[in-house]
């Protein structure tokens, strides 16, 4: 029954379009009609409002956070993965917007947060590093995912290699047309306060 709940509160908290919402709310249109279509905070920043960028960041973070420390409080770790990987698939499939939403990384932060907040800072300390060094956001969330099992191993949380490699691996498959950029070097870079 616990399980249960933690996959409906999970999914609801993660489906909320934080991005759609707070860009309408400030007069920047419709976010999935610019850049990649993208409801995540990337693709807000490409409005050129970082204010409204960074609070997507915060809110997309904190529909991971919330349903992993609820479910911690009125069940148990296991309820609360339950409720992070439910989360993440929410942001990515919101039933609201016809199952097409964001990548899940401002999410997966939230989730490893409360899963394990050492795990959140590392994440967000190779992503900071790689983005400054390259200001490729697709970059620098892929190095921080694939690094994350790692990160696990030394931190001896060996309990969450399953969820961290399964939040990874997710990662990595919404930024399949990301990671072929990449490749071609097409990828465009982080602009800051750059219009579309």
């Amino acid at each position: 029954m616990v399980e249960l709940a933690a996959l409906i509160v999970g999914y609801l908290c993660g489906s909320v379009p934080f991005g759609l919402i707070l860009a309408k709310a400030a007069g920047l249109g419709d976010v999935r009609n610019i850049g990649s279509g993208n409801i995540g905070a990337t693709n807000v920043l490409r409005t050129g409002n970082k204010k409204i960028a960074a609070l997507t960041l915060l809110c997309d973070g904190l529909k991971g956070l919330v349903p992993v420390l609820l479910l911690k409080y009125i069940g148990d770790e296991h309820a609360a993965t339950i409720a992070g990987m439910a989360a993440m698939l929410g942001h990515i499939f919101p039933v609201w917007l016809g199952f097409k939403g964001g990548k899940g990384v401002a999410t997966s932060i939230g989730v490893l947060f409360g899963l394990y907040w050492p795990l959140g800072l590392l994440f967000i300390a190779v992503w900071l590093a790689m983005a400054l060094l390259f200001r490729i956001s697709s970059l620098a969330a892929l190095t921080a995912s694939a690094l994350s099992p790692i990160f696990v191993a030394a931190l001896g949380r060996y309990e969450l290699l399953i969820p961290v490699v399964l939040i990874g691996a997710t990662i990595w498959l919404m930024h399949r047309a990301n990671i072929h950029r990449l490749v071609n070097r097409q990828e465009p870079t982080i602009e800051l306060g750059k219009k579309p």
